[in-house]
């Protein structure tokens, strides 16, 4: 009785130092990037580039992604209201799959952005690589971010810890109540994942 009584007892405040911790880490990350998201267009400073995080273009049943479509919605509202001059899609390219050549497509057909303004990552295979590579590949630290809000956090954290000059401007979110709440879950524990990395010296790559 003793020893299950010893075991639940190291089970319990495992789960609450693992609470503690997830809750600290997040904090973390909010006061970082505080005053340095924006959702309103007449808000926010212009910037040299825009960073458009890479999701897929289609969900798994073949209809459109609305967090692909909303992402692509705010980046050319940077670019038609002269906030950036470049954008830089980023994200994974396979056999078979192109996430910068599909953003890049649909900038230029669906939301009028010059093609030649329009760069592509093809090796942003997770948020960490898309940041590192606009940095170190592409030579550009003075960006604006664009992803949805709840994402766009942890890809400042990542900027902030490589002293990039970055800025986030939200796309619109999915209202849908199972995406929405699967996203900020999965998110809150990838911003601890990145804060312990970070404290480790770790990189998350």
């Amino acid at each position: 009785m003793r020893i299950l009584r010893n075991i639940f007892n190291l089970v319990f405040i495992s789960a609450e130092i693992g609470v503690l911790l997830i809750c600290l880490a997040n904090a973390w990350v909010f006061a970082l990037t505080d005053g340095r998201t924006y959702t309103k267009i007449s808000k926010i400073p212009p910037r040299e580039v825009a960073l458009v995080l890479g999701t897929s273009p289609r969900m798994r049943s073949g209809v459109s992604n609305p967090y692909f479509t909303k992402r692509m919605d705010a980046a050319a509202l940077l670019y038609h209201h002269g906030k950036i001059r470049k954008i830089l899609v980023s994200g994974e390219k396979s056999k078979g799959y192109d996430e910068p050549a599909a953003m890049k497509n649909y900038l230029v057909y669906q939301e009028g952005v010059p093609e030649d303004i329009i760069m592509e990552d093809p090796k942003g295979f997770n948020t960490y690589k898309s940041i590192l590579r606009c940095k170190d590949v592409y030579k550009k630290d003075n960006i604006i971010i664009v992803s949805q809000g709840f994402h766009n956090l942890r890809a400042l954290l990542f900027a902030r810890n490589n002293n990039m000059n970055a800025l986030g401007f939200d796309a619109q979110d999915v209202s849908k109540p199972e995406s929405y709440y699967r996203n900020q879950f999965r998110e809150i524990l990838a911003r601890t994942v990145a804060v312990v990395y970070f404290a480790l010296g770790i990189s998350p790559d």
